[in-house]
């Protein structure tokens, strides 16, 4: 009955590959069971609330998005999205029920722009070479969150990053790197799992994990936090920006994550389109609706949904195997905090190993296509924000048609992206744009 209705032989995998997939993906993801409450705490959300809450919310968008999608995406809080949230509290813009409201919106307006049928387009309408890009660009910047939790690569006050000391935990990661890169060689099935097993056994081994004084937490309680949004008093003018910059952010992020992993996943027609995009769209935009209501930060698609699709993770069944390990997390967070994140950190180096694959793809001999590529692939990394790079290379890609007198070339909708392209890029720097405007006249 599972396999009939997740469609199992129809992706050409299984019951057993599928929960690999969804074991692989949890585990590379579940540092948002601890990032989420320590970076919403300082606004004055309940800390012990919003453990809770990011493992609902995680739980109940990604189990509707395998089971009405069929697709192996996770969603949950985004990073970057939740530090945004943080700051327009922590810098006095607003109160975090307000906050709570604005992401609710934000949401809402998602939903508008997905029924409307003007995401799948804005989708549809960005070139092959520019949908490579965003794979190759997710992957390095995978890549880079991967060598940042291994240690490799650490802060460096002079050029801004450099390789790091070879510690105990760093290489006990590259052991565990190691085991993923010769299972891999080997095509066995669970590769990054296992790596990350055994990366774990090796810190527990060295003294290098601390067991928890329990192993088991009832502690769910979410009222600190649940539907205390303010949603009528974030419909002021002077938080529209806000709103709107959270609703770019998701859309962006979420837009280069679907395209990159459902090409991975083979979720694509023989036009190259997305199938079922409309409804992952859909999901993606209600699933921040709902977070907002039980008090959490706008929701997203995950990149580490990647893990899993590497994994053969195919439907929705990957989904559900994850999201289900997240209400387990409820009660084992104690647990769940013992995998360590140098451990993890190889899965996601070898994620993007296999996604920087689709360079291959682009036509780097035009240059009207190399260069918004490139941008994107650059930016991505380098700016550490999927949105950030998508914009630079959108509005890039406009202007280079529009300037070889090849505005006919760029879609309708590709023209819709380069403007809110601009408008992510500009709103938050608005009211200094219209400063220096006054200064100039």
């Amino acid at each position: 009955m599972i396999s009939d209705f997740f469609q199992l032989k129809e992706k050409k995998t299984s019951v057993r590959i599928e929960i690999v997939a969804g074991i692989t993906t949890f585990l590379t993801m579940a540092y948002i069971i601890f990032a989420q409450p320590n970076i919403l705490s300082p606004t004055g959300m309940d800390r012990t609330a919003l453990i809770a809450v990011t493992c609902i919310v995680s739980a109940v968008a990604t189990i509707i998005t395998g089971i009405v999608a069929n697709a192996p995406i996770v969603m949950a809080p985004g990073m970057g999205l939740n530090a945004f949230f943080a700051s327009l509290v922590v810098l006095g813009k607003m109160d975090w029920q307000t906050a709570l409201g604005a992401v609710f919106l934000s949401g809402l307006f998602f939903l508008i722009l997905t029924l409307l049928g003007l995401r799948k387009k804005i989708v549809e309408a960005i070139p092959a070479s520019l949908v490579s890009a965003i794979a190759v660009g997710i992957g390095l910047f995978i890549t880079f969150m991967g060598l940042k939790d291994l240690g490799l690569i650490v802060r460096n006050e002079i050029t801004f990053v450099s390789a790091g000391p070879m510690t105990l935990k760093v290489l006990i990661g590259l052991f565990g790197l190691l085991v993923m890169i010769f299972l891999e060689t080997k095509k066995v099935r669970g590769s990054l799992l296992i790596g990350i097993v055994f990366a774990t056994l090796a810190a527990g081994i060295f003294g290098q994990i601390e067991l928890p004084e329990k192993f088991v937490s009832f502690n769910v309680d979410i009222s600190a936090v649940a539907f205390r949004l303010d949603i009528v008093g974030a419909i002021k003018w002077g938080f529209v920006g806000s709103i709107f910059t959270l609703m770019f952010i998701d859309m962006f992020d979420s837009v280069g994550t679907l395209v990159a992993c459902c090409h991975q996943a083979n979720m694509v027609d023989e036009k190259g389109n997305i199938t079922g995009l409309d409804r992952l769209l859909g999901i993606d935009a209600v699933a921040t609706m709902i977070g907002a209501l039980l008090g959490s930060s706008t929701t997203t698609s995950y990149i580490e949904s990647a893990a899993g699709i590497e994994q053969g993770g195919r439907s929705g069944l990957t989904s559900v195997v994850t999201g289900l390990l997240f209400l387990l997390a409820l009660l084992f967070v104690p647990i769940v905090g013992i995998v360590p994140a140098y451990a993890t950190a190889p899965a996601l180096i070898m994620v993007g190993l296999f996604m920087i694959k689709e360079v291959k793809k682009i036509d780097f001999v035009n240059l009207e296509q190399a260069f918004p590529a490139f941008i994107i692939m650059v930016m991505i990394a380098l700016s550490y924000s999927i949105s950030t790079g998508l914009a630079f290379g959108f509005i890039s890609f406009a202007l280079i048609k529009t300037v070889s007198g090849k505005v006919r070339e760029v879609k309708p909708a590709m023209w819709i992206i380069a403007i809110l392209s601009i408008l992510f890029l500009t709103l938050d720097r608005l009211p200094d744009i219209i400063t220096w405007l006054k200064n100039l006249t």
